[in-house]
């Protein structure tokens, strides 16, 4: 994918150079890191001989829509698990029905059972009610994700400094931390709270050369404020490009604020990698309006 430049004062004023690597762009439904997080999931999938797909999600999880669009494509039965009982019969939410209008059967359930969904106990369960199925984990992270992730950075990135992401289960992080140059060094920007993700890179990553800042994730995984919505709304009007409120939003927010705050010595040049998710900006609109919050454009 195109390195974008973001040609912005404070970044000139700063001696950064920022682009933005352009994932959102790779394709139109399986967008960023979700495409390469599939992409050798489902070829080992066909090569087991398995026709059905099962995975783990939330309400507005851009992983349950890219899973769904992909199966469709691919000519996968697809099953999707989703986190709330209380979810089920609602027909307003745009991410469920793209998942289901693209052949998704969707099952839902309870919090506390959720928490279980990895267990062998639970999975035998759902394999006596669905069938066999190949099991894709809650954001697709697995080695067979990672590997796909170590595929987003390419020869023309060797001269950056810093790759910067937001990290959400690990496996973009730990791909890119196994394809890094050895002068360069990953910045993972948290979505969530809790510090049990640097436990979960380690499982994957091959070097030390990365850092978490957990500073940005405005509360927790996708809580938003005004901050934010008119920061992401301003940097589309400045740039011209989009960015999700749950991921790339926050990530991006952290980066500015880091360069406002002299964290970045230049002359320095710094790639973000987005990971896609503008599928969630419908959804996270109705939550918004609701709160009577502005919208994100």
């Amino acid at each position: 994918m195109y390195n974008q430049q973001v040609n912005l004062p404070i970044l000139k004023n700063n001696g950064i150079r920022l682009y933005i690597k352009r994932e959102d762009q790779i394709h139109p439904f399986v967008s960023g890191n979700k495409f390469r997080k599939l992409k050798y999931n489902l070829a080992m999938a066909k090569t087991k001989g398995y026709d059905c797909l099962l995975t783990f999600g939330g309400a507005f999880s851009n992983h349950i829509a890219a899973t769904a669009y992909a199966g469709y494509e691919q000519g996968f039965k697809t099953i999707g698990l989703i986190r709330g009982e209380e979810l089920c019969g609602k027909d307003d939410n745009p991410t469920m029905n793209f998942a289901k209008s693209h052949g998704m059967e969707l099952a839902f359930v309870d919090r506390v059972q959720y928490r279980d969904k990895d267990s062998e106990s639970f999975l035998k369960e759902l394999e006596e009610k669905f069938g066999k199925f190949y099991v894709i984990p809650e954001g697709g992270t697995n080695g067979h994700a990672v590997r796909g992730c170590e595929e987003i950075l390419q020869d023309q990135d060797a001269d950056f400094h810093y790759i910067c992401v937001a990290v959400g289960t690990g496996g973009t992080i730990s791909g890119l931390i196994n394809s890094l140059q050895d002068d360069q060094q990953v910045l993972g920007f948290p979505a969530l709270r809790g510090d049990f993700l640097k436990s979960e890179i380690r499982k994957f990553a091959t070097n030390n050369r990365w850092k978490l800042i957990d500073k940005y994730h405005f509360g927790g995984y996708a809580k938003i404020n005004r901050q934010l919505v008119e920061f992401i709304n301003a940097f589309k009007c400045d740039t011209g490009i989009p960015l999700d409120p749950v991921y790339t939003g926050k990530m991006i927010y952290g980066i500015m604020d880091l360069v406002e705050n002299g964290y970045f010595k230049g002359p320095c040049k710094i790639l973000a990698i987005h990971t896609g998710g503008l599928q969630g900006i419908e959804g996270m609109n109705q939550v918004l309006k609701r709160k009577k919050l502005p919208l994100l454009t």
